[in-house]
C-alpha cells in the first residue's frame, strides 16, 4: 500500500499543475455525476415499481369485490400467456385447492396471507418464461388469498432505458467537466505560466527588465494569482534597481580608481629609477605616492562601506548623539585647523539616546563635518546644533560656503556625484552617499537644503529614546 501511494505521489509530482487541477476537477465532477445518476436510477426503479404495485393492489381490490364468493380458483387463461393482469384464489388449507394446477407460484407465505397470519406482499417471478410482478393479499372475512400478476418487462425496459440515458448524460457531464476544468485551469494559471516563463527568461538572460503582463482592471478585482504576479513584478523592479545601482557603482568605481591608480603607477615607476633623481625629486615623488595611496585606501574603504546592505545588528546599542557630536567636532577641528567649528546642544537633547552602531554614526557625522569644512572659506565657521522636537532628535550641520546649486540639490547624495564647484576639490563623491546610507540603516532621515543667508544646511532627523 505504501509503495502504491509512493508511485501515485511521484506520478502527481511529475504532472504539470494545470493537468493536476483539470484531473482533480474532472474526478470531482465524475464522482458527483455518478452519484446523481445512481440516485436517479434507484429513484426511477422504486417509483415505477411502486406504481406497478399500486396497479396490482387496485386490481386485487376489484377482484375481491367481483369474485368474493368464487372460492378457490386456479389461474385464468391469461396467466398462460400473460399479456395483461391475471389472477388466482388460493385457500389457506392446501386440501381445498382446485383440481387444476396453479400457474402462479404458491408458497407458504401465500397460505399464511390467506390465513391472516402474514401481511400482503409483492415480488418478482416469471410465468411461461415472461417476467411478472405478483401481488398477494387476503380476501376479506375468508381464509383465502388472491394473487394478481402483471407483466413487468415493460417496466424493466423503461428502467433499463433510463439507466442508459443517465449513463450517457453522466459520461457527457464528465467529458464537459474535463474540458471546462482544463480551460479554467489554463485560464486561471495563465499568470503563473507567465511568471514561470519570465523567471526562466531572467535566469537564462540575466536581464531583470522583463515583467509579467497583468490583466486590465481595477485593483479591487485582482485575485490571488494576479496579486502574486504584481508582487513578482515589484520584486523585479527592486532587483533591477539593485542590479542597476550595482553596475553603476562598479562603473563609477572603476572610473574613479583609474586616475589614482595611473598616478600610483607613474610615481612607482619614477621611484624605481631613483638613482636618476635628485633628492628633492625623490622626496616629492615619495610624498605624492604616499598621498595617492591614502586616497586610494580611503576610496576603497568607502566603496566597501557602500557595498554593505545593512548595519550589523549584533553591534547595535543605545548611543548618545550629543557625545558623538562633541567627539566628531573635536576630531574635525584637529583635521581642519583653519576652520572654526561651533556646537550648540539643547539641554533636553543632551541625555537622549538612539539605537545604533557608534562607529557608523561617528562616520556619518565626520562625513558631514568634512563636507562642510571642504566648502567653507578659510577661517569660516561650521555650525552644528542638536535639538529635540516632539521626541525627535534633530542635528544640523551648516557651512558658510557657496551653497548648493538648485540643479545639484537632487543629486548631492548620489554616489560619485561631483558638483561643478567641487570638481577641483579633493574627494571621491562618496562621503554624502555613505552618510545617507548610514542614516537610513538607523531609521533616520538625512536631507540637504540651501541655508538662509548662504551656505549649505544638512539636517539629520532620528527618533529619540527615553532620557
Amino acid at each position: 500500500m505504501t509503495g502504491t501511494r509512493g508511485l501515485g505521489a511521484r506520478w502527481r509530482r511529475r504532472r504539470p499543475l494545470r493537468t493536476r487541477l483539470a484531473l482533480a476537477a474532472s474526478a470531482a465532477v465524475a464522482l458527483v455525476a455518478v452519484g446523481v445518476c445512481a440516485a436517479a436510477f434507484v429513484l426511477i426503479d422504486i417509483q415505477m415499481t411502486r406504481q406497478l404495485d399500486r396497479n396490482l393492489a387496485q386490481t386485487a381490490a376489484e377482484l375481491s369485490r367481483q369474485r368474493h364468493d368464487w372460492g378457490p380458483t386456479a389461474s385464468d387463461t391469461l396467466c398462460q400467456y400473460p399479456a395483461s393482469a391475471c389472477f388466482q384464489i388460493v385457500p389457506s388449507d392446501p386440501a381445498k385447492d382446485p383440481r387444476k394446477p396453479y400457474v402462479l407460484p404458491v408458497t407458504d407465505a401465500t397460505r399464511q396471507v390467506a390465513a391472516g397470519r402474514h401481511p400482503a406482499f409483492s415480488g418478482k417471478t416469471s410465468v411461461a418464461g415472461q417476467p411478472v410482478r405478483m401481488y398477494t393479499t387476503r380476501l376479506a372475512d375468508k381464509d383465502e388469498a388472491v394473487q394478481v400478476a402483471l407483466r413487468s418487462d415493460s417496466v424493466d425496459r423503461s428502467v433499463e432505458q433510463a439507466a442508459w440515458a443517465l449513463s450517457v448524460v453522466g459520461a457527457g457531464g464528465v467529458l464537459l467537466a474535463a474540458a471546462l476544468g482544463y480551460w479554467v485551469s489554463r485560464t486561471g494559471l495563465a499568470p503563473v505560466a507567465r511568471l514561470t516563463a519570465t523567471a526562466e527568461r531572467i535566469a537564462a538572460t540575466r536581464d531583470a527588465r522583463h515583467r509579467i503582463e497583468l490583466p486590465a482592471g481595477p485593483p479591487a478585482r485582482e485575485d490571488e494569482v494576479t496579486r502574486l504576479a504584481t508582487s513578482f513584478n515589484t520584486m523585479l523592479d527592486e532587483l533591477e534597481q539593485s542590479v542597476t545601482s550595482q553596475r553603476r557603482l562598479v562603473a563609477d568605481a572603476s572610473h574613479e580608481l583609474r586616475t589614482p591608480l595611473t598616478a600610483l603607477r607613474t610615481n612607482a615607476e619614477l621611484l624605481a629609477r631613483a638613482d636618476r633623481l635628485t633628492d628633492a625629486q625623490r622626496d616629492r615623488a615619495s610624498a605624492a605616492l604616499g598621498r595617492q595611496l591614502r586616497e586610494v585606501t580611503t576610496l576603497v574603504n568607502d566603496l566597501i562601506e557602500l557595498a554593505r546592505d545593512e548595519e550589523p545588528r549584533p553591534l547595535v546599542e543605545q548611543v548618545r548623539p550629543a557625545a558623538l557630536l562633541e567627539h566628531a567636532v573635536t576630531t574635525a577641528g584637529e583635521h581642519w585647523p583653519e576652520i572654526t567649528f561651533t556646537t550648540a546642544i539643547a539641554p533636553a537633547a543632551a541625555d537622549r539616546t538612539v539605537p545604533g552602531v557608534p562607529a557608523r554614526l561617528s562616520r556619518l557625522l565626520s562625513n558631514l563635518l568634512d563636507n562642510a569644512a571642504k566648502f567653507s572659506p578659510p577661517g569660516g565657521p561650521v555650525d552644528t546644533e542638536l535639538t529635540l522636537h516632539e521626541d525627535e532628535l534633530q542635528l544640523t550641520v551648516r557651512d558658510h560656503g557657496p551653497g548648493i546649486a538648485p540643479e545639484d540639490l537632487p543629486h548631492v547624495f548620489d554616489r560619485f556625484y561631483r558638483a561643478k564647484a567641487a570638481r577641483a576639490l579633493p574627494g571621491s563623491g562618496l562621503g554624502l552617499a555613505m552618510a545617507r546610507q548610514i542614516a537610513r540603516a538607523h531609521g533616520a532621515d538625512l536631507t540637504a537644503e540651501q541655508a538662509p543667508g548662504g551656505g549649505a544646511l544638512f539636517r539629520l532627523r532620528m527618533p529619540a529614546g527615553v532620557a
